[in-house]
Parts: C-alpha cells; structure tokens; sequence
C-alpha cells in the first residue's frame, strides 16, 4: 500500500486547489470497514499528501453517522502521522467572527450517541489512553504560523464543544455553552482527536467560522445558507493555509510527539488479548504484541 505521512480531513473542497499535483485515489479497507471515501492522493510543492472528505463526496453523512474508527485506522494504515482536520464552526464568544479561524487546544463532549465511535479499544483489550492535551502543539503552531503568513483573522487557543447534532443548538443550550467557557462549537472533530490519539497520529483542528450560532442578540438565527455562504468564503484561504502548513509539516525536524501514545495506556496483558480482537487492532497496537 501507497505510504503517506501527512493527512488532511475536511471538506471536498479543500482538495480542489490548483496547486495540487499528481492526484489518484487510494480505496482502503480496514477492519472496522469503510472509510468515509477514497482518499484524494497528491503532491502539494513536491510533499505527498492524503486528503479524506469527512462526510463522502456530495455530503452524505450525518456527523453521527461518520465512520470514525474506520477514517482514523485507514490513515494509520497509510503510515500517516500527521493529520491537519479542517471543519465548519459556530462562534460562541463575540471575538471570533464569521470567517475567522480558530485553532483550539481543547475539546468538550456533549455527542450521546458515538460511544462505539469513540474509541478503538473494547471486546477484550482495555486501553485508556492520556487525553488531557487532546491537541498537538507543536502542529497547532505550525496552523498558527501558516495563518500569519496567509494573513487571515486567527485565533490561537480555546476551547471546541462537540455536539451531537444534527439540529444546530436551541438559544439557551447556547447560553450555557457560553455561561461555561466554551469558545466554538461543532460536531465532529472530538471524535477524530481521541482516536487519533489512540493510533499514535498527531492532530490538530483548523476551525472556520461560519456563524455567532445562535445566542448574539441581531444576528440571525444559523441557517444552512449562512453557514455555506462563510464556509464558502473561506475555503481558499484555508486551501492556503494547508499549503503552506504541509511543507512546514514535511520540514519538521522532531519527530510525531505522539508515536508512543499508548505505550502505557493498554491494561490487558498480551497473553490475555483475544485472538479476533488482536488482529482487528493490528494497525494500532502490532507494535506492542509480543514478538
């Protein structure tokens, strides 16, 4: 299988950009079946990058019925390290305005219906992996330097509450949301981070916002068309943004901080790991079976 290190998640349009060459598909089958489509291969200034639609071309899943296990396990079995996740975000705080970017460094669950989602582990092999810092810095930097040098509206830091949607929030969810300290909110990334983190990838979210969701008082209400018209707005600039952030990426000369992240994070001895489990997991923990 093709060998990639750096993968992107997001919307279609992110792979659509001009400066992108060399492009196939990838097809993987993993063992917690499909990914959400084929991965968009190519070459950014000479760097091999992996690009996955979140939600299939055309935007066919609900952010429930995104195929989690299967998106992360497929990157690991591409050899990816690094995973740059670009997703549509609502504002929480009047500081982040339509069409800024946020890249947050900390995530709050409030999905009810992704627990087998959630987690590669279970059905015999128990692992509870180190989550505290749910964000790669060092990729969260790289984001914020490549945004500086787009010259786009950023902020570095805060807060993402993940959601369950697919309805947008009433008001008064969206006042307690406030009233708690949460900066954006959006429905899909909190899910890619605890896996990512479980298979020993590097992570980081590039949010664009899209809308005040729906607390300001004189905004309107967050509608469909809103929310496409900003994303819209900003998928050039976050075509750039990636860019420039995968050659800063592929120049990187420390090591993936994460590719011993479970390490010590797997409670069930080896002896005791049960056969189908143990091959089903051989992407995300071969490296510690007993040789």
């Amino acid at each position: 299988m093709e060998r990639v290190t750096i993968g992107i998640i997001g919307g279609s349009g992110l792979y659509q950009m001009s400066e992108l060459h060399n492009v196939r598909e990838i097809v993987v089958d993993t063992p917690f079946g499909k990914p959400s489509d084929a991965f968009i291969v190519g070459e950014l200034e000479g760097v091999k990058v992996a690009f996955l639609p979140r939600h299939a071309r055309g935007h066919k899943f609900l952010p429930t019925e995104v195929p989690y296990r299967a998106n992360i396990c497929a990157m690991k079995m591409l050899g990816i390290e690094y995973i740059l996740s670009v997703s549509a975000v609502g504002s929480l705080q009047e500081k982040y305005a339509p069409t800024d970017m946020v890249i947050p460094d900390q995530f709050f669950d409030r999905t009810q219906a992704r627990a087998k989602e959630s987690t590669f582990f279970g059905e015999g092999i128990v692992g509870h992996v180190t989550f505290a810092h749910p964000v790669c810095s060092e990729l969260g930097d790289i984001l914020e330097e490549s945004c500086k040098t787009v010259g786009v509206t950023t902020h570095r830091g805060g807060t993402y509450i993940c959601m369950e949607g697919p309805a947008f929030s009433t008001k008064a969810e969206s006042n307690v949301y406030r009233q708690w300290g949460m900066d954006i909110i959006g429905m899909t990334n909190l899910q890619e981070a605890k896996l990512a983190r479980e298979a020993e990838i590097a992570y980081a979210t590039l949010a664009l916002v899209t809308d005040y969701d729906c607390w300001y008082e004189g905004h309107d209400d967050v509608t469909v068309d809103m929310v496409i018209e900003y994303l819209n707005k900003n998928v050039r600039n976050a075509q750039l943004v990636l860019k420039d952030a995968v050659i800063r990426v592929a120049a990187k000369e420390t090591p993936n901080q994460y590719r011993d992240a479970i390490k010590n994070a797997i409670f069930t001895a080896p002896d005791h790991w049960p056969a189908e489990t143990a091959k089903r997991l051989g992407a995300i923990i071969g490296k510690y079976a007993p040789k």
